[in-house]
């Protein structure tokens, strides 16, 4: 079946206007703010071990294998975090869920700034890990579930610019850390260890957050479901809410739709659950992570000193956040799918100059500012189209019942493709030259592109209940 049914061709349903009073507004924005501390402790724990890497690796004598490893090891524990916070936020909620990960987050922290040797830093990372898997599933659909439909693509995609605002943070407090710490023993534990603050934050702050209206009624517990919303719409849009979640709720709780037995029984859902794994592996194909882990050492190899790759790559988060700012413009006013494949052919072209320039241009400041440049050419296409597309399209293409647990299966397949390049990256630069490693995430692109063209399809302008009717009728 051809899946590339143009939005054109497609039925929607109108959302209602926005009618929130200013007041409920408000309550909607503390809601959202609060939930992204999650993204932000996402993007500073995967971005610190960036700049925190070369001092780390003295410290502890690391070796290639080993510093993908510490690296990598984050990578694998999401993989686990992300399945499991998906059928724990399904069965327990998604409040109670984004609680716990707040503890884990403050507990992998910790763990990795006070460790004394490779195998702890290794585990502690891992456990971390967890952590940043479960707010990568969690945080999104908490927010899709409590957005209207008009205003979720703004809102679930604010998780990502906390997201890039928290490895800024980590690029700027690593550089800052570095020029006054020197060369001292230790600097990177003080890296590590600020991770710690927006964990204590996120859980103070979600004790007094409601839980997702969607998954009280999943539950049938429709009058908790209709007080939520009522925190964040006006009484009568509410009601109307409810009155279509309520009953989409039923008919899923009659056919038992819920988890891994349902895709077995139902064909549709193994086919949307094949194009949940595609938008995630190709929001990390693209070679993201490489830049995002070993920014510093690509620069470095460019042509920068060390503490001058470690300023430069601050342009790096700079550009992922102005374009993460553009991409949540830019989602309430175009469709997904043609915003994804646009980010795709930048992020593509990019890969290829780096590769080029990295090849053709001697060593020196020349090639230096070359390669930046198109580092953060590729972070504007990346962060600002492909990021937000992908996980506001997970938190939205799975059914009600099994949305955690479809995501948390997609975001497995997501960090594993992740904790495959992050593990590998320093092995094929050392063996193959950066010119040719970037040259195979090049291959990977254009494969990537032709994927999204075929079997991606267009979510804007739907409820998530209009959204579900339409991926079961398209993929039965």
């Amino acid at each position: 079946m051809d899946l590339t049914d143009n939005a054109a061709r497609t039925h929607t349903t109108a959302p209602a206007p926005d009618d929130t009073p200013p007041t409920l507004s408000r309550r909607l924005r503390l809601i959202t703010v609060t939930a992204t501390f999650g993204g932000l402790l996402f993007g500073y724990d995967t971005g610190v071990i960036n700049g925190a890497l070369p001092y780390m690796t003295d410290d502890l004598g690391l070796t290639p294998f080993t510093e993908g490893m510490v690296t990598s090891s984050l990578l694998l524990g999401a993989a686990l975090g992300a399945v499991t916070g998906g059928r724990l936020s399904d069965a327990r909620g998604r409040r109670r869920t984004i609680l716990l990960l707040a503890v884990v987050f403050f507990i992998g922290a910790l763990g990795c700034t006070l460790a004394p040797n490779t195998a702890v830093m290794v585990v502690a990372r891992f456990v971390l890990g967890l952590a940043v898997g479960g707010a990568s599933v969690t945080v999104p659909v908490y927010l899709a579930e409590v957005s209207p439909a008009e205003r979720r693509g703004a809102l679930v995609t604010r998780n990502e610019l906390m997201i890039v605002s928290g490895q800024l943070l980590a690029f700027t407090s690593n550089a800052v850390i570095a020029r006054v710490g020197g060369e001292s023993g230790g600097v990177w534990r003080y890296m590590l260890v600020l991770a710690t603050v927006p964990a204590v934050v996120l859980w103070f702050g979600m004790l007094v957050m409601p839980e997702s209206p969607r998954w009280l009624a999943s539950k049938t517990r429709f009058g908790e479901a209709l007080e939520v919303l009522k925190q964040v719409r006006s009484r009568q849009r509410a009601e109307a809410e409810l009155a279509e979640v309520s009953a989409l709720a039923v008919k899923e709780d009659q056919e038992r739709l819920g988890g891994r037995q349902d895709m077995k029984a139902e064909p549709w859902l193994r086919r949307l659950m094949f194009v949940g794994f595609g938008i995630a592996i190709v929001q990390q194909i693209t070679g993201v992570n490489t830049i995002m882990y070993y920014g510093t050492q690509i620069l470095t190899d460019a042509g920068f000193t060390s503490d001058s790759a470690l300023t430069a790559n601050i342009a790096n988060g700079v550009i992922s956040v102005l374009a993460t700012f553009v991409g949540i413009w830019l989602l309430g006013r175009v469709d997904r799918r043609p915003m994804l494949m646009t980010g795709q052919i930048g992020t593509t072209t990019a890969l290829l100059l780096i590769g080029v320039f990295s090849l053709a241009l001697p060593s020196g400041d020349g090639r230096a500012y070359a390669v930046l440049a198109m580092t953060v050419t590729f972070l504007a296409f990346q962060q600002g189209a492909i990021s937000p597309v992908t996980w506001l399209m997970l938190s939205e293409i799975f059914p009600m019942r099994m949305r955690g647990f479809g995501m948390g299966v997609a975001a497995v397949v997501l960090w594993l493709t992740n904790f495959t390049i992050g593990l590998v990256f320093p092995s094929l630069v050392d063996g193959i030259g950066v010119s040719n490693t970037f040259f195979l995430f090049v291959v990977a692109g254009v494969c990537s592109l032709a994927f999204v063209k075929r079997h991606v399809p267009e979510t804007r302008g739907r409820t998530l209940e209009t959204l579900e009717a339409e991926l079961r009728t398209r993929f039965s």
